[in-house]
């Protein structure tokens, strides 16, 4: 049984913990046999406590839910789970739900700055029994002044996933790695009658997850990021951002015909029913291919130019945020440190969920987090971060609206990146 290591991440890891929170990991091997250890015998009253988890990862919300029963029995515990993601705007539902006076014992938030509204909610774990087997530049863009604020959900890539039944039809024989080869690729499919791309109108797909292949790309991320921010970069003149835009629009020519009314779920389903033979998604979505058909898939880097230089994109994919503000926060503790220490978490997270685990001591068969999870690990050396986290909330959703015009052709390609930097400027410098 081969196994993928989540040591085999690091590397690229560090990439992405690049500039922004510091200071040492703080971690304590803690006791596991402490009201949050995995030995942790449920005393009665808690039988009555119910925690309250505000899930954004739609793709495990089935699986999730089947967890939570498992958990229950195991400890008395209820866990009621309420997934939002996909099309919906997860942060917003998540701000109205806490100013509406209910407060989740368990929430998403990613690192950096887009976890800094949940400062004074965030509880350091540090000193969680898990924490001191984080893979350390995972847990990066949670650090604040040496405090673990979260706990990272998994690790994740994301590149263009292709069909390889439907590249061998169309008689191509070697992998692209340049640009010119990948129009190249997508020509022989369509004339073979195979649409090149499944692709969506998401305004997180084609938002954050595509223009981070252009933040990626600079030859120094975080000082163009901050750049953006106080006004001395611009995604307007940028040399990388003028190679990026050849990459969206050869994805945006060589896709489906209704790409304009096409939902993340929709894209998915006609990458899985064979009705495309690429598509720019991550690992995540191997479960949901899965419940379709059984592909023969694989996962290659993104080419911006004809530099044979694209790569994939990893990062840890959320946080799981533990609520001070909520009734049971200690219960929640517990229940993170059960999802990574006991033998059922363990299997659901890799198994059900087909998680790359953050955590070192979680091993992971390729067999069990699938095709494309054991791609992402097969290339994480190399691949590019994720630094859409950087910037605040509410930039990324600008992004994705203005990336919407771009898709539709009711904007062009120097009104695009005069939007994208708007954005900032509207967040940042208002």
């Amino acid at each position: 049984m081969k196994r993928w290591s989540v040591w085999m991440l690091i590397a690229v890891m560090l990439a992405v913990a690049g500039c922004g929170s510091s200071g040492g990991n703080g971690a304590d091997s803690g006791d596991a046999s402490g009201p949050s250890g995995s030995n942790a015998s449920p005393s009665a009253e808690k039988k009555d406590v119910t925690i309250k988890i505000f899930n954004f990862k739609v793709e495990i919300a089935d699986a999730f839910n089947q967890l939570a029963e498992a958990y229950e029995q195991e400890t008395g515990v209820k866990v009621e789970i309420e997934t939002h993601g996909g099309g919906e705007d997860y942060n917003a539902l998540l701000k109205a739900e806490i100013a509406s006076g209910s407060e989740p014992e368990i929430f998403n938030a990613e690192g950096y700055a887009a976890l800094e509204p949940y400062y004074d909610r965030a509880t350091d774990l540090s000193n969680e029994p898990w924490a001191k087997d984080v893979v350390p530049s995972a847990a990066a863009p949670a650090r604040v002044d040496g405090k673990l604020l979260g706990m990272p959900m998994n690790i994740e890539g994301y590149g263009i996933i292709y069909n390889k039944d439907l590249f061998a039809q169309a008689g191509i024989a070697e992998l692209p790695t340049t640009l010119t080869q990948l129009e190249d690729a997508a020509k022989k499919l369509q004339e073979k009658g195979i649409t090149p791309f499944s692709t969506t109108n998401e305004w997180w797909s084609i938002g954050h997850h595509t223009i981070n292949v252009g933040l990626a790309e600079q030859s120094d991320p975080v000082k163009f990021i901050e750049g953006t921010k106080d006004g001395t970069a611009s995604f307007k003149g940028n040399e990388v951002f003028e190679k990026w835009i050849n990459y969206v629009d050869l994805v945006f020519k060589y896709s489906q015909k209704d790409k304009l009314t096409t939902d993340y779920a929709t894209q998915v389903a006609n990458f899985a029913t064979g009705k495309a033979a690429m598509i720019q998604q991550g690992n995540w979505i191997q479960g949901d291919i899965d419940k379709v058909a059984q592909l023969n898939l694989g996962m290659m880097p993104i080419p911006i130019d004809d530099s044979g230089k694209g790569r994939i994109y990893t990062g840890p994919a959320n946080f799981w945020i533990v609520n001070s503000k909520s009734k049971h926060p200690e219960e929640a503790k517990a229940f993170l440190n059960w999802l990574v220490s006991s033998e059922t978490g363990k299997n659901y997270l890799v198994k059900e969920f087909k998680f790359i685990p953050a955590l070192v001591t979680i091993p992971a068969a390729s067999e069990d987090i699938g095709q494309l999870g054991a791609a992402v690990s097969a290339q994480a050396k190399g691949a590019g971060g994720w630094h859409w986290g950087r910037y605040p909330d509410g930039v990324i959703q600008g992004w994705g609206a203005a990336m919407q015009e771009y898709q539709g052709g009711q904007i062009g390609k120097d009104e695009l990146f005069g939007k994208l930097d708007q954005a900032v400027k509207d967040i940042v410098q208002k």
